[in-house]
């Protein structure tokens, strides 16, 4: 006869429990009537077959019927066991076989606790009298177990394992809580002296106190988990230090840790496509620092690209890193976990039929943002005019294009609007003349044009931004009913001064108007006067300052 009795619960049993839940899970079976097909018979073996647990520990599995199905007969068979068990505090048990028409029966201290037959071992596909005897030992040994977990010394010592193991939550808990009021203490510091950079580069929009907060939250939430998995297994081992409730602790921790060993082992099967996905993305920085290098020395002038223009450097730097970060995402995808699932495959339509959808207007903006940047109609700097709005060019995005008003306000335009709009260039000389800046004046029929001419050019003489050479020029542009309309034309290469310009020769032409006693102000009449209003006399050829001048000679 052998004699075994079991440690109350040892760290190679626990040791030996966590393996076995990542090796393998207890089977649960359930007796449900056969199915028709190729699944049939391995869903009926599944039906007619149960283990036979006693304090948790799964001893073997035994072969039901419909007459007595699995997990009835396993039942009867722990109850079998447990009563020889409670029977004596033997230190040894004896088991007997007995040859019967049906099976072999095994008796623990001439009781009998089960029966094992042909169909038992057709189960585990080997001799009965094999299996019988490994039943027989499995019997014994669970039977000497469960007396020797229910004496004194080992309640005593389950006593002392769940008390070490709440004095290690205890100090699991206080290093927790130093963690939590530690993490409060030194986020915001560390972010103050590793993150300032980042606070100076988006003009202080995101502040340390919101990093700080996130990073806390962050870490916040990891100590939490730590926590809940600490709980979850001080409570499990808690009940593991005693025989009665060793069973309730077994399916704790299957429960958890079977999932995370499983994800660990996904991992684990994971690393090959984990080191290659680091190296395409290593190969993928590396490509895109050598991108940037190139772009600087082109910027730079280092490398000579013909008409290639400075400000297509920034803008082509980033077509061709996005280009290169595609091609990497295509050959990545089929290494990145689960991409062979039928859920990432159609993830992955939405996703393409939400952007072909929803992203028309966006994708439109972008390609119009790639003309504007290379058709070199507009660059930064220059003043432009988009439908009533007029400005300068502070930044050509992407998607959109802002200005910066005459008024110093901020206007974004779409870059499809820019695209679809006509858009005059002040800034940009067609030749070497300049822009041809002018105005209009309505001038009464009663005097005489070459004086009016005169005085309209005189008037842009004394503007400053306008040149002298070509010279101002007047043209007639309309006869109308009371009045005929001089427009004044002139030439400035001064095209962001176009307002100033503009209002400084409206006011020299009234000052030059008001010298020589002549309105501007086209009439309105009520009625037609009494004389016809026309030149009383021709004009002399010299306007108010050149006589002024002369009286002075």
């Amino acid at each position: 006869m052998r004699s075994i009795v079991k440690a109350p619960f040892p760290l190679g049993v626990l040791l030996s429990m966590l393996f076995a839940a990542w090796a393998f899970s207890v089977p649960v079976m359930a007796q449900d009537a056969p199915q028709d097909g190729p699944e049939a018979d391995s869903a009926a073996a599944q039906t007619f077959m149960a283990p036979v647990i006693v304090d948790g520990d799964t001893l073997f599995h035994i072969r039901g019927s419909s007459a007595l199905p699995a997990p009835e007969r396993a039942e009867n068979i722990q109850d079998a066991i447990i009563k020889v068990a409670e029977s004596s505090d033997a230190t040894d048990v004896d088991i007997t076989y007995q040859d019967t028409e049906i099976g072999t029966r095994i008796l623990a201290d001439g009781q009998m606790v089960t029966i094992v037959t042909e169909a038992d071992a057709e189960l585990e596909q080997m001799e009965l009298s094999v299996l019988t005897v490994l039943h027989g030992d499995a019997i014994r040994d669970a039977i000497m177990a469960y007396r020797a977990n229910r004496t004194d010394e080992a309640r005593v010592s389950g006593a002392i394992e769940a008390a070490a193991w709440t004095l290690g939550f205890i100090v699991f808990v206080l290093v927790i809580l130093w963690l939590h009021r530690r993490i409060r203490r030194r986020t915001l510091i560390f972010v103050r002296r590793y993150l300032r950079d980042v606070e100076e580069a988006t003009a202080k929009s995101v502040q340390a106190e919101a990093i700080a907060a996130l990073i806390r939250y962050g870490l916040n939430f990891g100590l939490l988990i730590i926590f809940f998995l600490g709980f979850y297994y001080y409570l499990s081992f808690v009940l593991l230090a005693f025989a009665e409730s060793r069973y309730f602790a077994q399916l704790l921790l299957t429960y958890l840790t079977e999932p995370v060993l499983l994800i660990f082992r996904g991992i684990l099967s994971y690393i090959p496509n984990m080191i290659m996905l680091a190296l395409i993305a290593w190969v993928t920085m590396y490509i895109i620092k050598g991108m940037r290098v190139f772009f600087d020395a082109v910027e730079a002038g280092t490398f000579d690209m013909g008409d290639f223009e400075k400000h297509w450097v920034n803008p082509t730097f980033n077509i061709a890193r996005v280009v290169v970060i595609l091609i990497a995402l295509v050959f990545a995808v089929p290494y990145i976990p689960g991409s062979d699932s039928a859920a990432f495959q159609g993830l992955t339509i939405l996703v393409g039929a939400m952007l072909s959808l929803g992203a028309n207007s966006v994708v439109s903006n972008m390609l119009a943002g790639l003309f504007v940047i290379y058709r070199r109609s507009t660059s930064i700097g220059d003043r432009i005019q988009i439908g009533e709005h007029i400005g300068d060019v502070v930044q050509i995005k992407l998607m959109e294009t802002h200005l910066k008003s005459i008024k110093n306000e901020l206007i974004s335009i779409p870059n499809a609007q820019l695209m679809n709009s006509d858009v005059v260039n002040f800034s940009k000389q067609t030749d070497g003349k300049g822009l041809l800046l002018h105005t209009t004046v309505g001038i009464g029929y009663e005097e005489p044009p070459e004086k009016v001419e005169a005085m309209l050019i005189e008037a842009a003489r004394r503007t400053d931004g306008l040149r002298a050479r070509p010279e101002p020029f007047v043209l007639w542009t309309a006869l109308a009913d009371y009045a005929i309309n001089y427009q004044i034309n002139a030439y400035t290469t001064r095209g962001n001064s176009i307002p100033r310009i503009k209002s400084d020769l409206h006011r020299n032409i009234v000052d030059v108007f008001n010298e020589n006693g002549v309105q501007i102000m086209t009439p309105s009449y009520v009625a037609d006067p009494p004389e016809p209003k026309i030149p009383t006399h021709p004009w002399d050829g010299r306007l108010a300052h050149d006589a002024v001048e002369d009286t002075d000679n």
